[in-house]
């Protein structure tokens, strides 16, 4: 059973930045498309970044040029850089394969991120 542990969380001020990590206890994790999600209160969970086995990116719209995912295979490890944050950033965030793929894990416990003044 693959388990996913996100840390990196916490209340920032408009503007901030946080720097999310998500370690995943998976074989090969190097192949697998990985994505960082969130959710807010009473809003449906959505997909913010993705990276692909061979590192390339795409994002949500709302976040393009202000989050940066990467990953480091060796550690199996999936990041995101949130540059510039804004309230609405404010959620839940969790990582997960990239469930474009078919694939999704059993969700982890997530990262809380508070945009606020």
């Amino acid at each position: 059973q693959v388990q996913l542990v996100e840390s990196g969380g916490g209340l920032v001020q408009p503007g901030g930045s946080l720097r999310l990590s998500c370690v995943a206890s998976v074989t090969l994790f190097r192949i697998f498309a990985m994505g960082w999600y969130r959710q807010a209160p009473g809003k449906q969970r959505e997909l913010v970044a993705a990276i692909t086995s061979g590192g390339s990116t795409n994002y949500e719209d709302s976040v393009k040029g202000r989050f940066t995912i990467s990953r480091d295979n060796a550690k199996n490890t999936v990041y995101l850089q949130m540059n510039s944050l804004k309230p609405d950033d404010t959620a839940a965030y969790y990582c997960n394969a990239d469930t474009r793929t078919g694939r999704t894990w059993r969700w982890g416990q997530g990262t809380q991120v508070t945009v606020s003044s």
